[in-house]
């Protein structure tokens, strides 16, 4: 199966995309580790994205799909794959149906996890890092037994800038931007399914299971 996996940030997608690879025997890809992969072993799209990161520039569009385009030709992803963080806006998505019809395929489907803004804020600027050993707790889901002390290893716990609720806020209204549109888009072509990720991380996958046993997955 074919899948890609869309929803906003803190809905979940990295530990589902886990799940559903896992059950779907196929290849979780990420932009992230692609990104980590040619960069680490210095290949030329490697070279060329860290150009730009190294500037604080935006890869552009044209090197990660070429990127992804390497990715999906491996024999590993030959009878399915699952990606997660791409595409991230609609003209990526059409150049993703262009790049799989050169490879003689198509997306079988887009799964999208639901969920509203204010769970997204709740989940991610509920969150604590460790200062010692990095690891994240969180002041709700996962809370320390001592407060702002992490349990592992008795070091501080600290509030990335990430996950305060003025950060999130902005990620939100970009993905409203960016990648919310994603939905029509997929919806046009009859390739979307959405489901709830709220609650417990156990129920969301079932509802993703179920929702692709429907489809045929």
């Amino acid at each position: 199966m074919r899948l890609v996996l869309v929803g906003p940030p803190g809905a979940g997608k990295g530990t589902q995309a886990e799940f559903i690879a896992a059950h779907l025997s196929v290849p979780k890809i990420s932009t992230g580790d692609i990104f980590r992969a040619n960069v680490s072993q210095g290949t030329p799209l490697g070279v060329e994205a860290k150009r730009y990161m190294d500037a604080g520039k935006l890869v552009p569009d044209e090197v990660t799909i070429n990127m992804v385009r390497d990715r999906l030709a491996e024999p590993d992803a030959s009878e399915g794959f699952l990606l997660d963080g791409f595409p991230r806006t609609t003209p990526q998505a059409a150049a993703l149906d262009k790049l799989l019809a050169d490879l003689g395929t198509a997306l079988d489907l887009v799964l999208e996890l639901v969920v509203d803004d204010d769970e997204v804020i709740r989940r991610l600027s509920g969150r604590r890092t460790c200062r010692g050993c990095g690891k994240i707790w969180h002041v709700e889901f996962d809370a320390t037994t001592k407060d702002g002390i992490c349990d592992r290893c008795g070091a501080e716990l600290f509030q990335r800038d990430d996950d305060k609720p003025e950060t999130i806020a902005a990620r939100l209204r970009e993905y409203a931007e960016k990648t919310a549109p994603l939905v029509d888009y997929y919806g046009a072509q009859n390739k979307l399914v959405g489901i709830d990720a709220t609650g417990p991380v156990e129920d969301v996958t079932v509802r993703a299971i179920d929702a692709l046993r429907s489809y045929g997955g």
